[in-house]
């Protein structure tokens, strides 16, 4: 089965992309603000297109095959900003194993634009936000499967805030200068987390909160444990968690593999409606509490 087809519970739109900071109403926007954005698109663009270019090793075989489903690694709603159900490669890249990775962050609904954070759009453009002030900032991270612990790396000093321009310079230094050979994976990936699911099948958490990782190497987890929190590590434009399955535990040489959840809920036409073995889209509002779901 095609995942193009399979991917998503409903149709994609592929020309409506959100990066994960970026704010945008339905009424045309200021100038200054349409540039400030547009630089941010840049600078996505420079993160995801790496000027190496390395062997993709089997992502047409891989495309072939039912996504992996997996419980979802949050509680609460959340906003997937990145995702193979909106595009593939989800980041614009294969590298790293991101070709189906997803992004996840949490928004306020009720404001305009749908901003990422408390303080208001001029404060963040002009003088950055403090990580604190971030909706999903600490939030409760969970194994999205049963397996055990193959990689833990902690330690990772966070940004204190956000700021719009050295976070690109950042994105920009990683795109160009980041050679997986000699350079520290933490420096993009910050903590993370990669759990052995299955035979060749690996889960990787990534950007986690400094200090907030609650499992080591060799550890077995249960599915719905807390093992971190969303954080802002690494190579992170704003705190968020970043998600992907692969087929290997080395993030320089890995496939990214397909992957769905196994049971949230999406909210639709002023009501919440349940999703089995589903990929979001960038438009989704969703949300995914356990005690919540009822067993079908």
């Amino acid at each position: 089965m095609n995942l193009e087809k399979y991917s998503t519970h409903r149709a994609m739109n592929t020309g409506r992309d959100r990066e994960m900071c970026v704010l945008r109403g339905n009424k045309r926007m200021p100038a200054y603000i349409s540039i400030v954005l547009g630089l941010i698109l840049v600078a996505t663009i420079i993160f995801t297109n790496t000027g190496k270019e390395v062997v993709d090793r089997g992502n047409e075989m891989i495309e072939t095959r039912e996504p992996i489903i997996v419980e979802f690694p949050l509680r609460g709603e959340w906003l997937a900003p990145n995702t193979p159900g909106t595009k593939i490669p989800s980041h614009g890249t294969n590298q790293l194993g991101t070709r189906y990775a997803y992004d996840f962050i949490q928004v306020d609904w009720e404001r305009k634009g749908w901003p990422a954070y408390r303080v208001s759009l001029p404060q963040y453009l002009l003088f950055g936000v403090p990580i604190s002030e971030y909706y999903c900032w600490g939030q409760d991270v969970y194994a999205p499967c049963d397996g055990i612990v193959v990689q833990a790396e902690d330690g990772y000093e966070e940004r204190v805030r956000t700021n719009l321009f050295s976070d690109m310079s950042n994105a920009y230094k990683n795109a160009h200068y980041f050679d997986p050979e000699k350079d520290d994976v933490q420096s993009v990936a910050g903590n993370y987390i990669i759990i052995e699911c299955s035979d060749n099948v690996y889960a990787a958490l990534c950007h986690l909160q400094t200090g907030s990782i609650q499992v080591s190497i060799g550890q077995s987890v249960k599915k719905g444990e807390v093992i971190g929190r969303v954080g802002h590590s690494g190579n992170s434009f704003a705190p968020h968690l970043h998600f992907q399955l692969m087929d290997s535990s080395d993030v320089v040489t890995a496939n990214g593999l397909p992957c769905g959840f196994e049971k949230y809920e999406v909210f639709q036409n002023g009501e919440w409606q349940i999703v089995a073995n589903g990929i979001p889209t960038n438009e989704d509002r969703i949300r995914f509490q356990k005690s919540d779901m009822k067993t079908e």
